[in-house]
């Protein structure tokens, strides 16, 4: 299934900025391994559900993150194929490697 260029960016755009809060990012740590309730993500970030349901919609609206709900309790896991999206994005810039001057390259290493 191929996505239309308008919507690659969309994505692109909305998981990076996902991705831009240290809290978010430890979310999607814990979730590397196993789909999570919402309950279990407070107690292993040491914050409030209502601060973390805030970073969780942006984490859903952003495609990085699936939920579920069973009984009164939400599970998170990561949607996969979206980190494949941002993946495939910046892949396309390994092509630029070769140019940089080999300082550069080690300075990032």
């Amino acid at each position: 299934m191929q996505t239309s260029s308008a919507v690659i960016p969309n994505l692109v755009v909305s998981g990076f900025h996902a991705l831009s809060d240290p809290l978010r990012v430890r979310v999607v740590e814990l979730l590397q391994d196993n789909e999570l309730c919402v309950c279990d993500l407070c107690d292993a970030l040491g914050v409030t559900q209502s601060k973390l349901s805030f970073h969780l919609k942006t984490l859903r609206k952003a495609s990085l993150v699936l939920s579920r709900q069973e009984g009164r309790w939400i599970y998170y896991s990561l949607n996969l194929p979206q980190f494949v999206v941002l993946e495939q994005y910046l892949s396309e810039f390994r092509r630029f490697s070769q140019i940089l001057p080999a300082r550069v390259c080690k300075e990032l290493s």
